[in-house]
Parts: structure tokens; C-alpha cells; sequence
């Protein structure tokens, strides 16, 4: 089986990318769903935050916006807080991608900060998920709650855009219409599978 890396900065689309896999029956590990799990009460990630940061935690689960403003006050607990978590969702990943290679020739693990964490290392593939700055901006200050402080904060904390692409093996377009984009998903897919058999 082949194990490709799905990743993009904030706002380029690759929710809506990881969807297409999906859709065509490529199993697709959602890092971001596995934190909110983990962040859920009764999570396990729940007992590791009331140490790191107890004002995040809010009728027994981690309050994420909480504790973003926490982060953006003091940025260096977003380390401690990364060191505690990735381990969990590593764990999950591992188990997800024993039950897909029962099923898949191909399994996506989407992760948002792939190259920034190293798991660029843990893959066979990968795929970045890119727009221009323009789309990506007004994207990103669109979502409820986002404010150009926060936007500005989290791309300081991701590679630029163009190291990410310069580093893939493929580059998906979501600049354009979202049947353009699924074309390229299908060529990306295709692509991998020939570059299996090869």
C-alpha cells in the first residue's frame, strides 16, 4: 500500500481535496477529526491539556478556542502541547493505516503540518493542496471567528506555500472550480497507482 501525505497551509482547500479522495473510495486519515476526538471529553488528550493549560478545559474537554487565545499569549506552549498530543494521534494513525491496507492500495493521511512536524519521513507520497495568497486570505478570514491577527499567527506557524509545493510530489490547484480540482484528484490517484506498479 501506498501511504500518501495530503497537506496544505490554512484555508488552501484541503478539506475540501481530502473529500474527493474519499469519494473515490480512498480511505483518508483526518488528523484534525482525531484532535477533536482527542479533545472531546473523555478524550485522551483531555487529563495531558488540564496540565499544560487547566483554563482550556471547559465541562470536561478542551475549549479550542480557549485555548488558542492561550497559544497566541504565549506561543511557546503550542510546542509543549504538540509534544504531548502528536504522539496520541500518531498512535491512531498507525492503527488506521493497519485496517486500510486491508481494503486500499492507497491510503491518505491527511496532516496539516506535515513537513513542520517531520512526518514528511513517515510517507511514500506527498501531495500539496495549493492556492494563491489572494484566494487563501480571503478563504481563511471568512471562517467564523478567524481575524487577520489569528490568520498572520498560524501562517508564522506553517512552512510557506512555496517550500510546501517545491517539496511535493504533487501539487493540486484549488484555485479553480471544484470539478477541476476533483480532475486533478483523479490524475494524482492515477499517478500513484502507476507509480506502484512501476
Amino acid at each position: 500500500m501506498i501511504i500518501a501525505g495530503l497537506t496544505g497551509s490554512i484555508a488552501m482547500g484541503k478539506s475540501e481535496t481530502a473529500k474527493m479522495f474519499l469519494a473515490r473510495g480512498i480511505p483518508v486519515f483526518d488528523s484534525d477529526a482525531a484532535v477533536h476526538a482527542l479533545y472531546a471529553p473523555g478524550g485522551d488528550a483531555v487529563e495531558l491539556l488540564r496540565r499544560l493549560a487547566p483554563e482550556s478545559i471547559v465541562d470536561g474537554g478542551v475549549d479550542r478556542r480557549k485555548l488558542a487565545v492561550l497559544v497566541q499569549a504565549d506561543p511557546a506552549l503550542l510546542g509543549k502541547i504538540e509534544a504531548a498530543v502528536h504522539p496520541l494521534v500518531k498512535a491512531m494513525q498507525s492503527a488506521f493505516l493497519a485496517d486500510a491496507e486491508k481494503r486500499s492500495d492507497i491510503a491518505v493521511l491527511d496532516i496539516p503540518l506535515l513537513f513542520e512536524t517531520g512526518r514528511d519521513r513517515d510517507v511514500d507520497v506527498i501531495i500539496v493542496v495549493s492556492a494563491g495568497a489572494v484566494h487563501q486570505r480571503a478563504r481563511a478570514l471568512a471562517r467564523p471567528g478567524m481575524t487577520a491577527e489569528k490568520f498572520d499567527f498560524i501562517l508564522s506557524r506553517q512552512l510557506a506555500d512555496a517550500e510546501k509545493r517545491a517539496r511535493a510530489d504533487y501539487v493540486i490547484d484549488t484555485s479553480v472550480s471544484l470539478a477541476d480540482t476533483a480532475r486533478e484528484v483523479d490524475q494524482v490517484i492515477s499517478a500513484i497507482r502507476a507509480k506502484g506498479r512501476a
